[in-house]
């Protein structure tokens, strides 16, 4: 054994000294400069990309990534072997200009949506022209075109090559075997990565949930690949393994009950009620209770909040289709879907809705919002959601001096859709409306027309002849977040306007008013931490060492993306409380619908009554939150919102019951399984 060691490690030296005597090495860097300035490009383009948007340690330093990319660069750019002369540098030009457009637009993606894109997006091109505006001021960045540097410099490589005369050309021969060796080259290194996989990264990279843990591990060229496969598979896999779905569907469901088979104090305390819903656009529970010098960001918020039920501690579950998922969720205690959004790819599908419930017990239900009604596909969506009438921009009188932002001032809205309201109302017993709001879109950026809110801090000094004078410092002025409560104040002036026109109109009198903010803004990190640790002498952020400084981490930055719910009725029905139960969207209807008197077998949400702080709110990528702890699944750690010890296996138990959740809401909408036309086709399959 050790003479047969002994021959192998002479055969490796003297492999090696082979190389160095013939110059191997040397003679094929010269020999294929271009291919490897390509795929040097295209990994330094990647690992940009993780760097600039997961910065943690972990990412940064992260080998296994680079390796996945690699590989995938050397197998995709050896074809450009196969092509003659000039034919390889354009091969390699396609795709470098195809990779660095896919480091471009999920750089620009993750600043807005802290994910990365998907092809299945694609769909979803013509609601980005309205919002093109939003994209530039508020999302794109300087570092976002430092990933045309390395492209660039490719360009110009090879015209410096082919200048002077040593682009090299290889004969047919010649090009077989270097493809050959490259491929192969490509593909073992993908081989060696794979062998680096656990089982669990492996089934996570085929689920594709959480999009963010798939880039940290193997690398965004292999995820977007993955993805392209994802986004058509839906289209295919509607048309098989509908029986595996419905099975899923059945087991989950098992031991749920036809009816509702619980009652509590607020069962049926709004059966009867008109119901006024307010879609509140990108409103943040940062904005409640906030002031500057006195002055509140919302000061009929804050009053309706002291009137009524108040959830404190409710968060949002939308996905890539922002709004749109959250009308989803809102309506039918769905997920948002895996690929692409419901309202756009799964519009015609059946669902259980709240509207749908309501007309069952003799509502007319309508929606409202001042934007084009082919926006996120509404006008499709609505009807299938159960909406009698879907009031759209078309139905609104849109006057230049009334626009601020997207579209049509919220004030300006809710003035005109009283008067509709008011018609409804004269002809219905009953109704149940949706009011869209969308002054408080980003970018954030007509502060003009926002009215006079300063926030700023003013600091009243003392003169050296005894007086005093007020010193403002500007604190917040020109951050994005402090144009945020400028948005909002002049959201809650409107909202003030709303509630006042209904009541003269005699409107709240038997209604119940649910409002809730459909997800969080999306502002910097940094502008929190300056807003928490703002120093007047030098107008900046306290250094790190002052004992006054605090911390503001990325687990901070998730729980304050809390949003507001809240429930009020004029005549003192819903009494004043605060709820601080973590709660999300999806506990929406079985909350309303006990209080209502309709009930939705198929929601995954709970009453939050009933369920109490036993309840988990699950996120579309993974990441889930109880009372006792906040769960990211892309760094499989988490931060513990309790002093106790938090087992294993309670970690274990709430990560299953988030993959079954989000596989089952999945399946329901993709294969349309709540289709009585479906079950009745099964059935009747079943019984020959």
């Amino acid at each position: 054994m050790k003479e047969k060691l002994q021959k192998g490690k002479k055969k490796v030296i003297n492999f090696f000294k082979k190389l160095k005597h013939e110059h191997v090495i040397k003679n094929y860097i010269k020999n294929n400069r271009l291919f490897l300035v390509f795929v040097l490009v295209c990994v330094i383009n990647s690992t940009m990309l993780r760097i600039f948007t997961m910065r943690t340690a972990e990412n940064i330093f992260a080998i296994r990534p680079i390796i996945a990319d690699l590989g995938l660069v050397i197998t995709i750019g050896s074809f450009s072997y196969l092509f003659k002369g000039k034919g390889r540098y354009r091969y390699l030009s396609i795709w470098a200009v195809i990779f660095t457009a896919i480091c471009m637009i999920n750089s620009v993606y993750y600043t807005f949506y802290t994910s990365f894109a998907s092809f299945s997006m694609l769909s979803l091109a013509q609601f980005i022209a309205p919002v093109g505006d939003a994209v530039v001021q508020n999302v794109l960045q300087l570092k976002d075109l430092f990933y045309l540097i390395p492209l660039f410099f490719f360009i110009f490589y090879y015209h410096h090559l082919a200048k002077k005369g040593e682009y090299k050309k290889y004969e047919k021969k010649e090009r077989k075997k270097k493809f050959f060796h490259t491929i192969l080259v490509g593909a073992i290194t993908l081989i060696v990565f794979c062998f680096t996989l656990s089982g669990l990264e492996v089934g996570r990279f085929i689920k594709q949930w959480n999009r963010e843990y798939i880039v940290m591990r193997f690398g965004i060229y292999l995820y977007q690949g993955n993805d392209l496969v994802k986004s058509i598979q839906p289209k295919i896999t509607a048309m098989f393994g509908y029986d595996e779905a419905k099975k899923k569907m059945e087991d989950y469901f098992e031991g749920t009950s036809d009816v509702q088979d619980y009652t509590n104090e607020y069962t049926n305390i709004l059966e009867g009620k008109n119901v006024i819903v307010i879609h509140a656009e990108s409103l943040q529970d940062v904005a409640l209770n906030t002031t500057f010098n006195g002055q509140e960001v919302t000061p009929n918020l804050n009053r309706l909040i002291k009137e009524g039920m108040f959830f404190s501690n409710f968060y949002s579950q939308v996905s890539v289709g922002t709004s749109s998922d959250t009308e989803l969720t809102f309506n039918t205690s769905l997920m948002p879907t895996q690929s692409g959004t419901a309202f756009v790819s799964y519009f015609d599908r059946t669902y259980i809705s709240t509207p749908k419930l309501l007309k069952e017990k003799g509502y007319y239900t309508f929606s409202m919002h001042a934007n084009n009604g082919d926006f996120w596909n509404r006008r499709a969506m609505h009807e299938s959601l159960g909406y009698d009438q879907f009031f759209s921009k078309e139905n609104y009188d849109v006057k230049e001096e009334d626009v601020i932002g997207l579209g049509l001032s919220d004030k300006s809205f809710f003035a005109q859709s009283v008067e509709k309201i008011k018609t409804i109302s004269a002809e219905h017993d009953k109704f149940y409306g949706v009011l869209i709001t969308l002054t408080n879109h980003t970018p954030f950026s007509d502060v003009d027309k926002y009215g006079e809110f300063k926030v700023t801090i003013n600091e009243t000094v003392q003169n050296e002849d005894g007086t005093t004078s007020v010193v403002e410092h500007p604190y917040l002025e020109g951050t994005k977040l402090g144009n945020y409560f400028k948005s909002v104040h002049y959201a809650d002036a409107a909202l003030g306007e709303f509630f006042q026109e209904m009541d003269e109109a005699g409107l709240l009198d038997n209604t119940v008013v649910i409002l809730y903010g459909d997800h969080d803004a999306r502002l910097p990190k940094a502008d929190y931490v300056r807003m928490l640790n703002y120093d007047m002498l030098t107008d900046d952020v306290k250094s790190t060492d002052d004992p006054t400084y605090q911390e503001f981490d990325s687990y901070d930055y998730e729980l304050n993306r809390k949003v507001p719910l809240l429930i009020w009725t004029k005549d003192g029905t819903i009494k004043p409380q605060v709820v601080d139960t973590i709660m999300g969207m999806y506990d929406v209807v079985p909350t309303i619908g006990n209080m209502l008197g309709f009930y939705n077998k198929y929601a995954l949400g709970h009453d939050i009554f009933e369920i109490g702080d036993d309840n988990i709110v699950v996120f579309p990528n993974g990441n889930w939150l109880t009372s006792k702890v906040y769960y990211n699944s892309q760094k499989e750690e988490y931060k513990p919102l309790r002093d106790e010890v938090i087992s294993e296996d309670y970690i274990k138990e709430n990560n299953e019951y988030t993959e079954k959740l989000l596989d089952v809401s999945n399946n329901m909408i993709v294969f349309d399984l709540l289709n009585s036309n479906n079950i009745k086709a099964q059935n009747e399959e079943e019984n020959k």
